[in-house]
């Protein structure tokens, strides 16, 4: 994300963003940082977190979260081996030599489109284009000549935009296949394997949300085409049980893009949050610790569990929410369920009775619990035995009493 444009996909000429919004977020990376892209697997993250505005601002910003949390002194153990980087892109070109002749044959055989691809029938546009901005028209204007060829046509890392919290984010897809009939499909490449058919269902899921994100930047621009229509069915091609040969499996993505969707509509705007932030704060990962320290912690976080497989900031966050005393850090399910009440402290005084109104749904059942416990821990209960109390082992006489009665 070199530039931040006002980025609505449906729009080719792509206008640029007040130059004040520009200016700000240079200001908040620091002089000479450049904006680090933001991907469609960090977007997928934001997504599923939207109540984080540190996360928000700092992506829309374009701001290295993984340089940031090294310098707070809690880097991210997450990334990619070398040696894995390597055999994905391996792997890609692989599927996509002679053309993307495999490619298309899988994308046929397994979704339709039209006739079976010919090599007379396959177009590989060139989309090279200086900056995202020049990359983004490009591929719109591949797509829509491919509209009006009625032929298989494979665009190779075409890139897309998506307004994310009124920051434009571009987006590269590995590729999108348009078939004759009009169909788009995003192809997602991976190096997982699949065995007998199926792959790992996390690493599945994890694509099909990063693919998601494509497809919702890819319709906004396919309702500018009158005859154009997106699947929302992607394909994942990936090595072939223990080969580097490619295999493919449609995968539908409705749920996934009905969330993010919605999830993307909740975020709150990037001029709103840098508008709420002290006057001259600097997110510059080259400040003092201290002083980075305090600027990051202007910024709202909503640390959960969850973050730590997905935030280059959740170790900081995390220790954050824990010398916070804050309830976060246990779970987003345990903080829904005590309302009000953020703090252990607050949950540990209104269990113990000392504040928090008896009337309150959370405090009561924090109260039943505390009582419970008590008598669980004591041994005795008020009216009875414990109703979790383990059955009197039966003896002799009792197997006695029990004939007799029969």
């Amino acid at each position: 994300m070199s530039e931040y444009p006002s980025n609505d996909p449906r729009d080719s000429s792509l206008p640029s963003a007040p130059a004040g919004l520009r200016r700000r977020l240079a200001e908040l990376r620091g002089p000479g940082t450049a904006p680090r892209p933001l991907d469609a697997r960090a977007l997928a993250a934001l997504a599923a977190n939207p109540g984080c505005d540190r996360r928000a601002l700092l992506d829309g910003a374009g701001i290295d979260k993984n340089a940031l949390a090294t310098a707070l002194g809690a880097p991210s153990d997450a990334g990619q081996s070398q040696f894995a980087f390597m055999r994905g892109n391996a792997f890609e070109a692989r599927v996509k030599a002679d053309g993307g002749a495999e490619l298309l044959r899988l994308t046929h055989a397994l979704l339709g489109g039209g006739p079976a691809p010919a090599p007379a029938s396959r177009h590989v546009p060139d989309l090279a284009a200086r900056g995202p901005e020049a990359r983004t028209r490009r591929t719109a204007e591949a797509l829509r000549e491919a509209a009006g060829r009625e032929a298989w046509t494979l665009l190779d890392h075409p890139m897309l935009a998506l307004d994310v919290a009124g920051s434009p984010a571009y987006l590269e897809p590995d590729a999108v296949v348009v078939a004759p009939d009009g169909t788009w499909t995003v192809v997602e490449i991976k190096s997982f394997p699949m065995i007998d058919g199926a792959a790992d269902p996390a690493k599945v899921g994890a694509a099909a949300r990063q693919s998601a994100v494509y497809v919702l930047a890819l319709e906004g621009l396919a309702e500018t085409v009158p005859t154009a229509r997106v699947r929302d069915r992607v394909l994942l091609v990936c090595p072939r049980d223990f080969s580097n040969l490619p295999t493919a499996a449609p995968v539908d993505v409705r749920k996934q893009l009905s969330v993010t969707r919605r999830q993307l509509t909740r975020l709150t705007r990037v001029p709103d949050l840098l508008a709420a932030l002290p006057e001259g704060t600097v997110l510059d990962p080259a400040l003092p610790a201290e002083e980075l320290r305090s600027a990051v912690a202007a910024v709202p976080a909503a640390y959960a569990p969850e973050c730590l497989s997905a935030c280059e900031l959740a170790f900081h966050c995390r220790a954050s929410a824990r010398s916070g005393d804050e309830v976060t850090a246990l779970g987003r399910a345990v903080r829904g369920e005590l309302g009000g009440l953020a703090t252990v402290g607050a949950v540990l005084a209104a269990a113990h009775g000392e504040t928090g109104d008896p009337a309150d749904p959370a405090v009561a059942a924090l109260r039943r619990a505390h009582r419970l416990r008590g008598e669980a821990l004591g041994g005795t209960r008020t009216g009875g035995a414990l109703p979790w109390a383990a059955p009197r082992a039966r003896t002799a006489p009792d197997d006695a009493r029990a004939g007799e009665a029969a």
